[in-house]
């Protein structure tokens, strides 16, 4: 009855599921592709339930939430790849650190879950490549996110979205260029009256 409690709060509370991971890399970065490889031919595959989101920080629109997670992060230098799992962080990657990112992910799950982790983990160190095909949908759980392109507010809690510019013309001039000729036009026209009088 107590599990069955801890799974119901648990399912309720949100803490039966894996840490999500948010991936602040750099697409020149070797240490960036060897956490990358971990996480898509490794964890994703443990936990079943995990979500990863990537952010490339050489575009210039996801530079800000970099800056931010770095210093949420308390990280002084702006090294990658910064992985963000749930309230932990990890600047650099090395397959030294494999467990702890498993522990951070691991963190607020359910002992049924673990459970189910370490019994995938177990089948992937048998045949990993027979238990990935076998779970082939997991290969396309790492979500690129698109950078969302703002601009300066004037007030700072607030930041509007700008528009993209496209190869149009501006037709704002058409509009003046026909107001001078109509009020020319307009003007020649009183002029001639004024004159026949």
């Amino acid at each position: 009855m107590k599990k069955l409690l801890g799974l119901i709060c648990a399912l309720v509370c949100g803490s039966a599921f894996a840490a999500d991971i948010t991936l602040y890399y750099s697409p020149t970065c070797p240490h960036c592709h060897h956490a990358r490889d971990f996480i898509s031919n490794t964890l994703v595959y443990e936990y079943p339930e995990l979500k990863v989101t990537a952010v490339d920080v050489t575009k210039e629109a996801n530079q800000p939430e970099f800056f931010d997670t770095l210093q949420k992060c308390k990280y002084e230098s702006g090294g990658v790849p910064v992985l963000v799992i749930g309230e932990k962080c990890f600047q650099g990657y090395g397959d030294s650190m494999a467990d702890s990112v498993r522990a951070a992910v691991a963190v607020d799950l359910t002992d049924e879950a673990k459970a189910t982790a370490a019994a995938n983990k177990t089948e992937m160190a048998k045949d990993a490549e027979t238990f990935r095909a076998a779970h082939a949908e997991r290969a396309a759980v790492i979500v690129e996110r698109e950078p969302v392109v703002t601009e300066p507010a004037t007030n700072e809690s607030v930041a509007k979205p700008v528009q993209k510019k496209t190869n149009k013309t501006d037709d704002t001039w058409v509009f003046y260029v026909i107001l001078v000729a109509f009020t020319a036009g307009l003007g020649g026209v009183l002029l001639r009256k004024g004159n026949k009088k």
